[in-house]
């Protein structure tokens, strides 16, 4: 059966629901990312709101459609303070290896997702099999940048063999400036990663190398392919 990519979105985000309600107990607090995919995740989980404990939203724009749902959405900073876990992250990928590394940040919520995706437990990544590669670095590298710092980034990203671009007329929800990178092919992303971050002037960038993907639900037109990490 030929389906779309919409399609393939929806049944990965479909099974990372299954495999939510499978392993986590009633009230947990679940994190969201952002971007097509996690969209249907998240009209998905409106579902069994009743469900989970509320959720932790990686973006403005992931935040404000839990909230149309009538999803709950807590701030990270009260989820940590009070003891409370993040038991499963759930979110896209612009593309993703063999190694469940990923390039993400093509809504530009990289930071964010950075940051909740470190608190999890597990990490599920939800795309269709057109996100998977051999090696990473076809689709630009997202780089989060503090706004005055950008010119001397770009020239520090040319240096290592990249090709910046100011992602033009985008402004991130911590009010700093995406610059895209181009033209790399990236065989080492742990180490990648940490060199981008030492940039002074970055704020993060969109590999997740350091802490990729726990899970991969994969959706091929022969149905949900799984991967785990290692």
């Amino acid at each position: 059966m030929i389906m779309t990519q919409d399609e393939l979105k929806q049944a990965s985000a479909a099974a990372a629901l299954q495999y939510l309600l499978a392993n986590t107990a009633p009230g947990a607090i679940i994190g969201v990312g952002t971007g097509s995919t996690a969209n249907f995740f998240i009209d998905a989980l409106a579902a069994v709101k009743d469900r989970i404990g509320g959720t932790v939203a990686s973006s403005e724009a992931s935040k404000k459609r839990l909230e149309g749902h009538g999803i709950k959405v807590l701030e990270l900073n009260d989820v940590v303070d009070s003891g409370q876990d993040i038991p499963v992250y759930v979110d896209g990928a612009d593309e993703i290896n063999a190694k469940l590394e990923m390039v993400k940040g093509g809504g530009g919520a990289l930071t964010r997702e950075k940051i909740v995706a470190a608190v999890a437990k597990t990490f599920i990544c939800v795309c269709d099999q057109s996100k998977q590669v051999a090696t990473l670095g076809k689709f630009p590298l997202p780089v989060e940048v503090i706004p005055m710092a950008r010119a001397q980034v770009a020239k520090a990203l040319t240096a290592l063999g990249g090709q910046p671009r100011l992602r033009e007329g985008f402004v991130t929800d911590n009010g700093n400036l995406i610059l895209d990178v181009h033209g790399l092919s990236i065989t080492d992303g742990a180490a990648l990663e940490e060199r981008l971050n030492q940039i002074v002037g970055v704020v993060t960038n969109g590999l997740f190398a350091q802490r990729g993907a726990d899970l991969l639900l994969l959706a091929t037109a022969d149905g949900i392919r799984e991967y785990f990490r290692g």
